[in-house]
């Protein structure tokens, strides 16, 4: 096996070092694999070769970019080959007059942004983990970011993509139109799909112009819930902020404990709002959100310049790795920390969110994109305590009981991988054989990244 992949992408770019490989056995949950070979291939006809003998052999294939997702998704669970995509990293094409540009997956997400900045555009999905992770990756997990209650998700930017097949054919999906009809949708059947399906070597975008104005507003307010209502009451006024976040009380705390310079006030609970456009609509719009924070108890601030426009952002940001600082000496697990509801339901969840903390005896700190209902919940235990991981999975399924009986999803970005993967029946009914079935049909081996989606 070792031979024959040396022979394909040369011996360089291939391993099968014990060092390496462990580097390769995990992401940034705590699920845990172990590869048997890592590759770095530099093009699709490269990966097609690979995957032609991984069939032939029977062996798992698992893509990976940056390994920044939360779910165990590129983990190698079952073994077999890990494809490192960070070497196919190039912006192929850039069409201004199409809006659009071509790319190859390893590329990460803030150099792309940098880049299309130069020009006056942007890629709008913006995950917090823009500085690391992969726009492949992204993909492949349907993911999103603050930016999405008015731009969108990943999904509505991809127009097509190209996709090595399990049997090592290399399909194009879409087109270069704005839109199509024009038989099944294969581009959205790979975005999302965590690559069980196949392998996504380059894939087409759209960008969006740079807006000419923008503005940060903070409101706070002295009950979670409040914050709730405020939130519904800024869509239900008529304006679709680009950006509209939430933080409650510990997530405040926590980023206070981290840096305190960020001039985050003491509340129990803020919502940090970015409205762009045109700047007499970004005027109106941002005393439209004043009024309806305002009226829901809360008190308003627009930040004044650019500094403290970052330093408001930068809080928001951080909140993912401050939360261990509530918690000294103890590791945060993902675990119930990507739920998504209607937006009606947003104040009434993140009640039950820290009554169910409480309930577990589990602190929870709350925060995300409250604007698209898509809340994150974080948790800090020792990882050595099976009391604490009882805890955790007790908090995990009461929070997911009540996300499904809101008719909400249980990842709304993160994915499904290993840690998710036991909810899909529930949580799709017979939708979940038609998937099961497309897999079977596509994979029939079942060598394209086996174990995770539940697949």
């Amino acid at each position: 096996m070792l031979e024959e992949l040396r022979a394909i992408v040369g011996p360089d770019r291939v391993t099968c070092d014990p060092g390496e490989l462990y580097c390769y056995s995990f992401d940034s949950s705590y699920v845990r694999g172990h590869a048997d070979y890592v590759v770095r291939p530099k093009s699709a006809e490269e990966i097609a070769e690979i995957v032609r003998l991984a069939g032939k052999l029977g062996v798992p294939i698992v893509p990976r970019g940056s390994a920044s997702g939360l779910t165990g998704g590129s983990v190698p669970v079952k073994g077999g080959i890990v494809l490192d995509m960070s070497g196919m990293n190039r912006i192929l094409e850039l069409d201004v007059e199409n809006l659009q540009v071509v790319i190859e997956p390893g590329i990460i997400h803030k150099g792309l942004n940098t880049e299309l900045k130069k020009h006056g555009f942007f890629f709008p999905p913006d995950p917090g983990s823009s500085d690391m992770c992969s726009v492949g990756g992204l993909i492949a997990n349907g993911g999103s970011g603050m930016h999405s209650v008015k731009y969108g998700t990943v999904k509505d930017y991809v127009l097509g993509l190209e996709v090595v097949l399990p049997g090592g054919d290399i399909i194009t999906t879409g087109c270069k139109a704005p839109k199509t009809s024009s038989g099944y949708d294969l581009t959205r059947l790979f975005v999302g799909s965590e690559g069980t399906l196949g392998i996504i070597t380059k894939a087409r975008l759209k960008i969006h112009p740079l807006p000419e104005a923008c503005s940060i507003l903070m409101a706070t307010f002295s009950s979670i819930e409040d914050a709730g209502r405020a939130a519904v009451a800024v869509l239900s006024s008529g304006v679709i902020p680009a950006a509209m976040e939430v933080m409650d009380g510990s997530a405040i705390k926590a980023v206070k404990e981290i840096d305190s310079t960020l001039g985050v006030p003491d509340v129990e609970a803020m919502l940090l709002f970015e409205v762009d456009g045109y700047r007499e609509s970004v005027a109106r719009q941002v005393g439209l959100i004043c009024d309806a924070c305002e009226r829901c108890g809360g008190s308003t601030h627009v930040a004044k310049d650019e500094d403290e426009r970052e330093r408001l952002w930068s809080a928001r940001r951080l909140v993912g790795v401050a939360i261990t600082k509530l918690n000294p000496g103890k590791v945060r697990v993902y675990e119930a920390e990507d739920i998504g509801v209607p937006i009606k339901d947003v104040p009434f969840m993140l009640r039950r969110i820290q009554e169910i903390g409480r309930k577990h005896g589990l602190s929870l700190v709350t925060y995300g994109h409250i604007g698209d209902g898509n809340l994150h919940t974080g948790i800090a235990i020792d990882p050595r305590n099976e009391e604490e991981w009882k805890k955790v999975h007790a908090v995990k399924d009461d929070i997911y009981d009540v996300v499904l009986s809101l008719g909400g999803t249980l990842p709304a970005e993160h994915g499904i991988g290993i840690i998710r993967a036991d909810y899909m029946a529930r949580a799709h009914g017979k939708g979940f054989e038609v998937m099961k079935a497309i897999k079977k049909a596509i994979d029939p081996q079942n060598i394209m990244n086996p174990g995770k989606m539940g697949l």
